[in-house]
């Protein structure tokens, strides 16, 4: 690796942060960095990252937010140790650049990384930025966003999208998917990396509800501790379905629906676009600063998707949806359009050379 470029790339926890600086990666080693990546061992990426032949660093790490009194008054030593690994990594890495995309170690790192004099790249992925991205845009010398107006006019973003895999960027384009299309339509169902128990109680009542002619296929990722319990809610709707904990390829899957019905990670809706397909979102309302929700209305306000509030989808709501929807393919296919339409496939690229261009 004698003459590349060292590049780390700090992001984690759920795949809205690791698949969107995968897709950098990839490109930065496109242009031949050497790409090594700062994680936690309880995160997503411990498992995609090292799949991908991306070297790993592991500090100790969690969130800020939402924790109990003895979490929050043992916070500052763990925050403390966290800097103090971080630090350590980055002496001995001694990297180009460091691009923060979000997750808890961007934190750590970004901050020792702003105190060593390593240039910092920062990328958020949401409506609203987290509370790490907040902190670090003070402090980069470079800031992105995917939605416009995410970061303050001080900050200087420039609104580039979210990096999605080149893989569903290269889907076909809507027109020529759907013209190929015969007999039931096809529902994609996504909970996010982790599924969504709501989702997977709802779907099969809803279908149920359906007459036999009107029910579409159904592709449901129903994650991974949620799966078994999926599948005993669509055995007791009597509906036949092909779940799986995880879809790892999301390509496949995104070609393959006429509709998806899903949550409203950032990621999510970057590949919405990106693919063009329409959607039914449902915002996790949990969701820190319900991000999930200005999300949606991204695509919403395009004629891309509908946004249903998880606390108004009943059963009989979701049927009446998937009723309307799924009997109007030229609807699907407007809508399949205008999510097409808002697609910035570039985001990963333009990341890329903002880092290597912060090489001094």
């Amino acid at each position: 690796m004698s003459g590349q470029p060292a590049i780390l790339i700090m992001a984690g926890g759920t795949g809205g942060h690791v698949f969107p600086a995968l897709a950098v990666a990839e490109r930065l080693r496109i242009h031949g960095a050497a790409v090594t990546w700062m994680g936690a061992r309880r995160g997503l990426e411990a498992t995609l990252v090292p799949k991908a032949g991306i070297p790993m660093e592991w500090i100790e790490v969690a969130g800020l937010r939402g924790k109990s009194l003895r979490q929050r008054l043992l916070m500052p030593v763990m925050l403390s140790q966290a800097l103090w690994q971080a630090g350590r990594i980055l002496r001995r890495l001694r990297p180009a650049v460091v691009l923060g995309m979000g997750g808890f170690a961007s934190g750590p790192g970004g901050i020792m990384a702003r105190l060593l004099g390593i240039p910092l790249v920062v990328h958020e992925q949401n409506a609203i930025a987290g509370l790490t991205n907040r902190w670090l845009a003070r402090v980069a010398g470079r800031v992105f966003e995917a939605f416009p107006g995410t970061f303050p006019s001080t900050r200087q973003a420039v609104a580039v999208g979210n990096p999605v895999r080149e893989v569903i960027a290269n889907l076909p384009s809507p027109a020529v998917r759907f013209a190929s299309r015969a007999g039931r339509r096809r529902l994609l169902v996504l909970g996010g990396s982790q599924g969504a128990l709501a989702l997977n109680q709802r779907v099969p009542q809803a279908l149920a509800l359906l007459d036999a002619r009107e029910r579409p296929e159904v592709w449901h990722q129903a994650g991974g501790q949620l799966h078994k319990a999926a599948e005993v809610a669509y055995r007791d709707a009597g509906i036949t379905a092909q779940l799986t904990p995880f879809i790892e390829n999301m390509a496949e899957a995104y070609g393959w629906a006429d509709l998806v019905l899903c949550r409203a990670g950032a990621l999510t809706i970057a590949e919405l676009a990106a693919a063009g397909i329409g959607a039914v979102l449902v915002p996790f309302p949990f969701a820190v600063d319900d991000h999930q929700t200005a999300n949606a209305r991204f695509l919403e306000k395009a004629g891309a998707a509908l946004v249903v509030q998880q606390a108004e989808l009943t059963a009989e709501r979701l049927a009446a949806l998937l009723r309307e929807l799924l009997s109007d393919r030229d609807r699907l296919l407007r809508m399949a359009e205008a999510a097409r339409r808002l697609a910035k496939v570039d985001a990963a690229e333009q990341v890329a050379l903002a880092c290597l261009k912060s090489i001094a």
